[in-house]
């Protein structure tokens, strides 16, 4: 599969799975991303992204996407030992993500990016199946890339 189908598969996935109910925005951006590239990682870390949809628990602070994109890369390219050097491509990693979120939807503020939504509506819905899609295909995409400049798949991930 060419790599655009299959981030696009990757987006429609996290799309789908908040679009039914299945999971909220944080959630199944690390369900998407697990699911592709770490299906033998426990689904214990979809637990660990519950308590960031809304806002972080609906204080509508950070959107849940964005926080569920940076959970998913820290589980491709985060450290798992002290002093891992390797922390520093990741926070670069998730700064990147946090940029081109930013940059396409000018803020990462649940409060703001909602406002001219009402709660639970279609077009409340609608923008925030658009947030999860989009996160889980930056996510991909940066992924892919790593993947590519790495030389290798292995030596990216972790696990």
């Amino acid at each position: 599969m060419k790599t655009d189908d299959m981030i696009e598969n990757i987006r429609l996935h996290a799309e789908q799975m908040y679009r039914a109910g299945e999971f909220y925005c944080s959630e199944a951006v690390v369900k998407a991303i697990k699911d592709h590239y770490l299906p033998d990682v426990s689904d214990d870390v979809i637990a660990a992204a519950s308590g960031f949809p809304m806002g972080v628990g609906g204080a509508k602070c950070i959107c849940g996407a964005v926080s569920g994109g940076v959970m998913a890369l820290g589980l491709v390219f985060g450290r798992k030992k002290a002093k891992d050097r390797r922390i520093k491509q990741c926070m670069n990693l998730a700064k990147e993500l946090h940029d081109t979120f930013k940059d396409r939807n000018k803020a990462l503020c649940c409060r703001v990016l909602t406002k001219k939504v009402k709660h639970c509506s279609v077009e409340h819905l609608d923008q925030c199946t658009r947030f999860t899609g989009e996160v889980a295909a930056d996510v991909a995409r940066i992924i892919e890339r790593e993947r590519r400049e790495s030389g290798s798949f292995f030596d990216a991930f972790t696990v």
